[in-house]
This record gives structure tokens, C-alpha cells and sequence, in this order.
């Protein structure tokens, strides 16, 4: 039987397969863009990732989360997508993390072990804790700045956080990380101008004060992007 790396082998290369098996990978946040990181991070066949959420799958992620189902609702979204990924990769050395980040769960959680931070996070004060966590740790980390409130694919990248427009979670990202004298930080962004109109207000719970309405692919496409930039930094690693 063919195995099922056979079609990454042949654009990765067999050391290429090799370097992905031995990394080890920090997932933080399951919703939209989390969900499908890690997916698309276990089918590149990375060896060892741990996923970190304290949430359940609710009705209103249906049209945007990979474990949002009607027959998964209320059930954990670490549970759904950890199985997921196991059957992907049933040699996948996951640790599972089910709960909700707090600041000082942040910085005990990151360590020089990983290769690579995933900030899926969308509410501002975990994420920022993340942040700045890897950072003094000197730990590689890529962040989802806000997928809400847009719609074309062709303006989401990746860049630096002071090179961001059109984002308001990255302007409020980046003004708190340069009063911790943090400057620097790889981002997934859209330079789609937010729809305010879509905008709708919280009762604050869990750190999130606010969301913006969201399709069904622009999340998906940060993961996307988020994936991209942490396979291809751990092939030439």
C-alpha cells in the first residue's frame, strides 16, 4: 500500500518529509483559522503539534470552522479536531490543551521546544499575551490579525504587523506590543477595508468585547496562510 506522504514526498523530498516529522508545532485558537492551520499543518506531516482551546462548537460556527457540524454542536472543539488530526496522522504526537488562554497560562505554555507559534486567537488579551510570550521566549510565531467584516481572498498576505492596513485588530495589536517595546511580528492580514456595518457588540465574556459578520472561506484562507508560512520556514529549517 502506497503511503500517504507519497504525493508531499515528491514536492518536499524525502529530508524535507524528515524535517516536518521532527517539529513540533503550537496551535492556539480552533475557531475558523486555527481549525484549518492545524489540518493543513497534520497533512504536511508535521510530527508533533499541540492544540490549545476551551471552547465548544456553537451553532453560529457552522459557515466558517472545520469542526462546526449540527451533529458537533456543544461538543469541544480540542476533542473534534484532535481526533480529526489523528485520523490524518495516526503517528501524530498531539497534545491537547482544552482551555481558554489566560495571561499567565500564556507565557507557561510557550517554551524554546516548539519550532513554531500558531496565534489563531481572537480576542485581544490572551492573544497579546501569546505575543509577547513567544517573543521574550525567542520563539518563532506567526499571528491571525481579523478575518471579520471581509470578503475578497486576493487581499489577504502576510507581513510584518507595522506594514498592516485596513486591520483593526492589528492597529490595536500593534500599539500595545510598542509599549512592550515589542516592534516586530509576522502577521496574516487583509488590506480589505473592514465592513463596519457587519459589526455587532458582546457581552464581554472570555475577553471579547466585539466580532465582525464572517463568510465562509476568508477564515479558512488566514489558516491558509498562517500553515503556508510555518511548513515552508520548517522545510528549510
Amino acid at each position: 500500500m502506497k503511503e500517504w506522504t507519497e504525493r508531499a514526498e515528491l514536492l518536499f523530498k524525502a529530508e524535507g518529509l524528515e524535517k516536518l516529522r521532527n517539529s513540533n508545532v503550537l496551535v492556539v485558537g480552533l475557531g475558523g483559522v486555527g481549525s484549518f492551520s492545524a489540518e493543513f499543518l497534520a497533512r504536511a506531516g508535521v510530527g508533533k503539534m499541540t492544540i490549545v482551546d476551551g471552547d465548544i462548537v456553537d451553532i453560529t460556527n457552522i459557515n466558517r470552522q472545520l469542526p462546526a457540524l449540527h451533529s458537533t454542536i456543544g461538543q469541544s472543539k480540542v476533542t473534534i479536531v484532535g481526533d480529526r488530526l489523528m485520523d490524518i496522522n495516526p503517528e501524530l504526537k498531539l497534545t491537547r490543551v482544552e482551555e481558554f488562554l489566560s495571561p499567565e497560562r500564556a507565557f507557561e505554555l510557550v517554551s524554546d521546544e516548539f519550532d513554531y507559534v500558531l496565534d489563531c486567537i481572537d480576542s485581544i488579551t490572551p492573544k497579546l499575551n501569546l505575543i509577547i510570550a513567544a517573543k521574550r521566549k525567542r520563539v518563532k510565531i506567526i499571528s491571525s490579525m481579523g478575518a471579520g467584516g471581509k470578503m475578497q481572498a486576493s487581499k489577504v498576505k502576510v507581513a510584518d504587523i507595522s506594514n498592516t492596513i485596513n486591520c483593526y485588530l492589528a492597529k490595536t495589536i500593534r500599539r500595545r506590543l510598542k509599549a512592550a517595546k515589542i516592534n516586530k511580528l509576522k502577521v496574516v492580514f487583509s488590506s480589505e477595508i473592514q465592513d463596519s456595518a457587519s459589526l455587532k457588540m458582546t457581552d464581554g465574556s472570555n475577553f471579547k468585547k466585539s466580532f465582525y459578520g464572517t463568510n465562509s472561506y476568508m477564515p479558512g484562507l488566514f489558516g491558509l496562510h498562517a500553515a503556508e508560512t510555518v511548513i515552508r520556514y520548517l522545510l528549510k529549517k
